[in-house]
């Protein structure tokens, strides 16, 4: 049974539908695949770089659905304007396709509505043929302005545009002829296709929760989301987008890899599901995000898991941008149910991870959860704290990190004070996490790497220290069975008791004998300097907690009614 007959029969009973309502199949197969290869051999090619033979594989397979190919004038304005096809369905990033290069020009200048023409890689092996319903002037800067909010070049999409696109934009649809190989990582891929069937076939889930990621390893925010997300779903997809972003970012072999090594570890093997997904990166902010919860409801997926500035960059977006985005949809439109979660941090006072919806604490106690800080922690080759990342997942992404190590001035890609701050809120004004405050705050310029050993060293020895000194010291005072208290510390309490009484005998025995006035008061005590000293010794008595033994506790039981009497035994 092909795809699109398979999904036509069983879609209806499934609890997710595909955006539009069938997912698209662009794929060409057996005698079909044949014949139009044989075609594409007389047809004008135009060269495709490999961020658009990733596009037209998303358009084929059926993960871009509903959209059979690349966007026509009428849905590629609609969409940079309104957020929408012409035709009203929710789609936030425009398909389109405006091919640049001399030689590519050169065969644009002949092409017609109406022609078809075939889509080849560097070797000239075709990808895919292109039957061409328009063709249109390309502006670059109004893509930019209305896609991205602005036409910045240090905007790394802006860029993008500027490099990659010509001025004139082909749209229709596309079948595919192709595909290109996922090197290591072919094993671990799936379709929509596949998808659907292992969740509701096979699996037979009735909800599952999609969660894309891309620069970044497994961190525990990660993971923070995703077991919220199971304690109510019965499956959890996790994509990790296996195309490098920008160069500073961590490869993405060894970001697939820090994931297996977690889900293998920590997750349940039956319900967390990997898979890479292959698509390329925007960097559109919350376009981007409400793309990628279409993209998972295209996979099938029930909820959509939306983490805190999703697909943003550096300071183009607000910090829930993100979030609000989802206010411009009626749920009934986008199709799927979105979860949006807050910046999720480790508290230290709380001894878990949280965010600021959850833990009242101040800055104080926290280690942020900040990919770019973990990044710069893993390029100045430190295991960042266990608290923020798995040590299973940080060691194998410090291999793919790039680039590695730091320069001659021991700097890395963001200055050391930048890394630490980031990372480490407290430490330009307390000196260690939950410590006391610097009588001068530091300032970041002036961080050194050995701050960040400073750091590192502080909340590798005190991060779970906080929580466990303050569980000690209640358990301490709380046990009657007295057993599990160490003994040492009631003995050394008694000590100490029995030191300070000795004191205060030996200076009341002082003040009874002091003078009233001394003959030298540098080198004698008058009485009421002695009786002063003495009060003082008193209060120090009185500060020193209790030695807490099983005998002076029996009057914590107030209720020594036998257990039999509770069982209804009456005696």
């Amino acid at each position: 049974m092909s795809q699109s007959t398979w999904m036509e029969t069983n879609v209806d009973r499934y609890p997710q539908k595909p955006h539009g309502g069938k997912l698209v199949n662009r794929i060409l197969t057996g005698q079909e695949r044949e014949e139009a290869l044989k075609r594409a051999k007389s047809l004008p090619m135009i060269m495709v770089d490999l961020e658009a033979i990733i596009t037209l594989e998303m358009i084929a397979t059926g993960v871009l659905s509903p959209n059979e190919g690349f966007m026509v004038e009428e849905d590629y304005k609609s969409v940079l304007l309104r957020g929408r096809l012409a035709n009203g369905l929710i789609w936030p990033v425009p398909l389109s396709f405006a091919p640049n290069g001399e030689r590519n020009l050169q065969v644009l200048k002949a092409l017609s509505v109406g022609d078809e023409v075939a889509l080849v890689d560097h070797d000239k092996e075709p990808i895919a043929l292109l039957r061409i319903d328009d063709i249109f002037h390309y502006d670059r800067k109004f893509r930019a302005f209305h896609l991205f909010g602005t036409t910045d070049r240090s905007h790394p999409g802006v860029d993008a545009i500027y490099r990659r696109m010509g001025d004139t934009a082909l749209g229709g649809p596309i079948q595919l002829l192709n595909r290109v190989h996922w090197g290591p990582f072919e094993g671990l891929r799936m379709e929509p296709k596949d998808t659907w069937r292992l969740f509701y076939e096979e699996k037979k889930f009735r909800s599952v929760g999609g969660f894309i990621t891309g620069a970044n390893p497994l961190h525990r925010g990660h993971e923070y989301i995703h077991r919220n997300a199971l304690e109510e779903l019965d499956g959890l997809f996790i994509q990790p987008l296996v195309e490098m972003a920008k160069r500073e970012y961590t490869r993405h072999e060894f970001r697939i890899l820090s994931y297996r090594s977690v889900l293998d570890t920590y997750y349940p093997k039956d319900r967390a599901i990997l898979a890479p997904l292959r698509v390329t990166y925007i960097f559109a902010g919350p376009r981007e995000a409400v793309l990628h919860a279409i993209i998972m409801k295209n996979y099938g997926c029930t909820h959509a898991l939306i983490g805190r500035d999703h697909a943003g960059v550096g300071g183009f977006y607000d910090k829930y941008a993100s979030h609000t985005v989802f206010d411009e949809y009626r749920p009934e439109e986008i199709g799927i149910d979105v979860r949006l979660y807050h910046e999720v941090f480790y508290c230290t006072r709380c001894d878990t991870q949280a965010t600021e919806q959850t833990c009242p604490h101040d800055e104080q106690y926290r280690i942020n959860i900040s990919g770019t800080g973990i990044r710069e922690l893993l390029r100045y080759g430190v295991l960042p704290p266990k608290e923020i990342v798995r040590p299973e997942s940080a060691r194998i992404a410090m291999q793919g990190i790039q680039p590695k190590g730091v320069a001659e001035d021991q700097m890395a890609i963001s200055p050391v004070g930048k890394a630490i701050t980031s990372v480490f809120p407290y430490y330009l004004t307390h000196t260690g996490i939950g410590g006391p405050k610097r009588r001068t705050p530091l300032k970041p310029e002036e961080l050194t790497i050995e701050d960040l050993a400073a750091a590192i060293t502080d909340v590798r020895e005190n991060a779970d220290r906080i929580y466990r000194d303050i569980f000690n010291e209640f358990s301490y005072i709380s046990d009657t069975l007295r057993t599990v208290q160490p003994d040492w510390i009631a003995a050394a309490r008694e000590s100490i008791h029995e030191q300070q009484e000795m004191v205060i005998d030996y200076l009341e025995e002082k003040v009874r004998i002091a003078p009233d006035e001394a003959s030298d008061e540098f080198l004698y005590q008058d009485k009421e300097e002695a009786r002063r000293e003495l009060d003082v010794a008193r209060r120090i008595l009185d500060d020193i907690p209790a030695p807490l033994r099983s005998e002076a506790l029996q009057y914590r039981i107030w209720n020594p009614l036998p257990y039999k009497r509770y069982r209804g035994i009456d005696e």
